[in-house]
C-alpha cells in the first residue's frame, strides 16, 4: 500500500468521520474488517485534506486521487478508496452537512485488462494426449472432462450440467438444460444469461465419452441424468473437477496449474492461432460481444512476438 494511506492509529478522527464509523457499525452492522476499510480510507482522506471535509471539493478529490495514483496506488484500490469517500459523503448530505456530494463522477483509472492463462500447445497435447487405464474408471472419466474441456471450450458450470443426452421428464421433473449428443458430435449448453447453444465435440473427445460412458453404465445407483457422476453416484460437483484437473496436471509434470477455465483459454487461443476466425470462436465461447473474444487476439500477438524473436534473423541479437 502506498505511504500517502499510513496514518498513525493514535491520530484522533475527525468528529464526523468518527460518527459515520459508529452508524456504520452499530446501526448497518457492518463487519469489523469493513469498517475497518473504511476507517483506513477515511483517515486518508483525512490527511490529505486538513480543512474541515465539509470544505471538500470535486477538484480536491481529483487531485488526491491523483496524488494517491502517483504514489503507487493500484487502481482496484483507489477506485474501494473513492467508494469509501463516495459513502460517507452521501451520509453527510442525508444530514444536510453539504450541499452535494464532491466525489460522485470522480473514477480511478482503468486497471489494465489481465490476459487470460492459456497453455502452450505441447502442453495442451500432454494433458489431453494422456491414456489412463482401461480398467480404472475415475481415470477414464477424467480423460473425458479434460478432453471435453479442451475440445469445446466448456465453462465450469456448463460442463457439470450437463446431462448424458436430452431429458423430458414430465410434470415436476423439468427437462435438460444441457446435455451431450454424441451421434450429432456436440453438446448443447445454456450458458450465461440464460442463452443457448450448440457447441461440436472434437474426435478425441467423442471417443473418451463413449469411454467414459462405457464405465458409467456399470455405476449402481448413479444419478439418472448426469453426464458426469462422482464416486457416490452423485453428479460431479464443480470443486471435484477442479481438483482432480490440478491432480492429473501435476502427475504429467506439467510446471503450470490447470484448471478447467485455463483449458477454455487454451481451447480459444489455439484455435484463433490456427483460423483467425473471432467471430467463430466468439460463438464457441458463448461471449455476448466481439470485445469479450479480442482479448485471444493479443494472446494470439503475443505467440507470434515470441515466435518473431525466436526466429527471424533482424530479431536476434548480435554476439558482442
Amino acid at each position: 500500500m502506498s505511504a500517502t494511506l499510513e496514518r498513525a492509529p493514535d491520530e484522533p478522527l475527525p468528529a464526523l468521520v468518527a460518527d459515520f464509523l459508529r452508524e456504520l457499525a452499530q446501526l448497518r452492522r457492518a463487519s469489523a474488517l469493513t469498517v475497518h476499510a473504511y476507517e483506513r480510507d477515511l483517515r486518508a482522506l483525512a490527511r490529505l485534506h486538513l480543512a474541515p471535509l465539509e470544505q471538500l471539493t470535486t477538484a480536491d478529490v481529483r487531485r488526491y486521487a491523483a496524488k494517491l495514483h502517483a504514489g503507487g496506488l493500484a487502481p482496484a484500490s483507489l477506485a474501494r478508496t473513492l467508494s469509501a469517500w463516495r459513502s460517507f459523503f452521501r451520509w453527510l448530505g442525508a444530514r444536510g452537512l453539504v450541499a452535494a456530494n464532491p466525489v460522485v463522477g470522480v473514477r480511478a483509472p482503468r486497471a489494465p485488462k489481465r490476459l487470460p492463462k492459456a497453455l502452450a500447445v505441447d502442453q495442451a497435447v500432454s494433458l489431453t494426449a494422456h491414456e489412463p487405464a482401461a480398467d480404472d474408471r475415475w481415470a477414464v472419466r477424467d480423460k473425458a472432462l479434460v478432453e471435453l474441456l479442451y475440445s469445446s471450450g466448456l465453462r465450469l458450470a456448463e460442463l457439470v450440467s450437463l446431462d448424458l443426452r436430452y431429458f423430458d421428464g414430465g410434470p415436476g421433473r423439468g427437462v435438460s438444460a444441457s446435455w451431450v449428443d454424441l451421434d450429432a458430435a456436440e453438446v448443447v449448453v445454456t450458458g450465461k444469461g440464460g442463452k443457448r447453444r450448440s457447441v461440436p465435440v472434437g474426435r478425441a473427445a467423442v471417443a473418451a465419452l463413449r469411454a467414459w460412458l462405457a464405465q458409467r453404465a456399470r455405476i449402481e445407483g448413479a444419478d439418472e441424468r448426469a453426464l458426469f457422476v462422482s464416486a457416490r453416484g452423485t453428479r460431479l460437483a464443480a470443486r471435484s473437477v477442479q481438483q482432480r484437473l490440478d491432480r492429473l496436471a501435476r502427475s504429467l509434470g506439467l510446471p503450470v496449474h490447470v484448471h478447467p477455465h485455463v483449458l477454455r483459454h487454451s481451447m480459444a487461443s489455439h484455435l484463433l492461432q490456427s483460423s483467425g476466425d473471432l467471430r467463430a470462436v466468439q460463438e464457441l465461447l458463448g461471449h455476448a460481444s466481439i470485445s469479450t473474444t479480442q482479448i485471444y487476439t493479443r494472446l494470439d500477438w503475443q505467440h507470434l512476438a515470441k515466435a518473431y524473436d525466436a526466429a527471424h534473423p533482424r530479431a536476434r541479437r548480435k554476439n558482442a
